[in-house]
């Protein structure tokens, strides 16, 4: 036997189990189950007016108690945690994430069952109250409209265009305008405009009143804010 298999063997026996009571794997089971759950209705206010996936939701839960129970076995033995660490490379996550929101309240709770795994439960209470908090005044904060899509037709008569026409009635009405897309088909002129207005009843009229306007539409939507 040489000096390097003595060396292993010790530092494994040293190493290669650490007792954890029954009481102290409990505590963190239930911590970590209480948590989950206040995350599963956490994630359930949050995506009221929005995309709700019950699914994703349970799974938030299982991923907590899940993630614990695998931080109490890698505190158990360490020829254990390198065994794990060799089966979860393998493991790939191939679900697209939809919203933002859904990655951060899958990495609270994987965190939450890493942190309570650890005994750490505390400190998982308090990150689960200020996240919370956050979440909820950031949500509430006010943030500036997000602008809306006029969308003119027009028929083209000899070298007239009524671009500048319509331009000027839409100054009129809004502050803050610029166009996406003109384009030109023989005879006839499509714009996108990006604006905001506060009456976008009076606009539509005034714009579907110049001459050669055939049609003018008006939407709305949630993207981002370009000024």
């Amino acid at each position: 036997m040489t000096f390097s298999d003595i060396f292993k063997k010790s530092f494994l026996e040293g190493y290669s189990t650490v007792e954890m009571s029954t009481n102290t794997i409990l505590a963190a089971l239930l911590w970590t189950t209480i948590l989950a759950l206040y995350i599963y209705f956490c994630y359930r206010i949050m995506t009221r007016k929005s995309f709700y996936s019950k699914s994703f939701n349970i799974a938030l839960v299982a991923m907590a108690l899940l993630t614990s129970a695998i931080i109490l076995t890698i505190q158990s033995s360490i020829v254990v945690s390198l065994g794990m660490v060799g089966a979860l490379s393998i493991v790939r996550f191939r679900t697209a994430i939809k919203d933002p929101m859904d990655l951060v309240f899958l990495f609270w709770s994987i965190s939450v069952g890493i942190i309570c795994g650890a005994g750490l439960s505390e400190i998982a209470l308090l990150v689960s109250l200020a996240v919370t908090l956050l979440l909820f005044v950031l949500d509430r904060a006010p943030i500036v409209a997000a602008p809306m899509i006029l969308v003119v037709n027009a028929a083209v008569s000899g070298d007239r265009l009524p671009e500048k026409e319509i331009m000027q009635v839409v100054s009129k009405y809004s502050s803050h305008s610029a166009i996406k897309t003109t384009r030109l088909a023989g005879d006839q002129l499509d714009m996108v405009i990006e604006l905001r207005v506060k009456d976008g009843l009076k606009l539509t009229r005034s714009v579907s009143a110049l001459p050669g306007v055939t049609s003018v539409s008006l939407l709305s939507h949630d993207g981002e804010v370009t000024y």
